[in-house]
């Protein structure tokens, strides 16, 4: 089993739980978001992220964007304990 493979794995028994997402989206910008994983596919995963206008957004990455730590995801799952997936 390949690292990808490990992360998808990984992800697929937090479907449900809060995530916090931190993703480096070039130039020296990063965005920190918090939502829900709603979703795990064989190439990418979907989170479903809620803003305080009441507008609901779903991003996706890919499993390579973890490993290259493009992106950084952390399982919210209780909320005084957080797990970092990488």
């Amino acid at each position: 089993m390949n690292s990808v493979a490990k992360i998808r794995k990984n992800l697929e028994g937090y479907i449900g739980k809060t995530v916090i997402l931190r993703a480096n989206k070039g130039r020296k910008r990063i965005v920190v978001r918090e939502g829900v994983l709603e979703s795990a596919y064989p190439s990418l995963f979907v989170v479903k992220i809620s803003n305080e206008y009441d507008s609901t957004r779903r991003v996706s990455y890919t499993y390579s964007d973890v490993l290259t730590s493009t992106v950084e995801i952390t399982v919210c799952d209780e909320p005084e304990r957080q797990i970092k997936i990488s």
